[in-house]
């Protein structure tokens, strides 16, 4: 069984990509909450900890464009737009808590992002996945280098 948290980022991966994949249809209605709430509707039993999964999914919404900032010059030779849709919602979730949540160990996001992406994505997800989050958390460690802060 997955742990608690590593269910969480599950219900909060899949209600980013569905709500992603509705506002590009044209789906103006389209709440994230609507969604949230469905998706952990199925999971009742095992998600404790809803306010978590509501702070993901609700985080990384927020600042999505300041994450697919970050993320281009990560990843150069794939233009945003023409990442697998799977794969931009697990780097926006894995960044969202890289920069924002910091309430797990960088390496343990990164872990739960490449298995999310091995999980959901294609068979070169969890590669590519690994590679960009490796050179975001260099380059946030070089930051905080630069700040003082490690």
């Amino acid at each position: 069984m997955a742990s608690n948290r590593h269910l969480g980022r599950i219900v909060a991966l899949q209600t980013l990509y569905e709500y992603e994949f509705r506002r590009e249809v044209g789906d103006d209605t389209v709440e994230y909450k609507d969604i949230l709430e469905r998706n952990l509707d199925k999971y009742k039993s095992s998600v404790d900890d809803v306010d978590f999964v509501d702070k993901l999914v609700s985080g990384v919404i927020s600042v999505q464009q300041e994450l697919d900032e970050q993320l281009r010059p990560l990843a150069p030779e794939w233009p945003i737009e023409q990442i697998a849709r799977i794969d931009r919602a697990v780097l926006r979730l894995a960044l969202y808590e890289l920069n924002h949540a910091k309430d797990a160990p960088p390496k343990v996001v990164i872990n739960e992002a490449v298995e999310l992406a091995k999980a959901f994505g294609s068979d070169n997800s969890g590669k590519f996945i690994n590679g960009v989050l490796g050179t975001a958390y260099r380059s946030l460690q070089e930051d905080a280098d630069d700040k003082g802060q490690f």
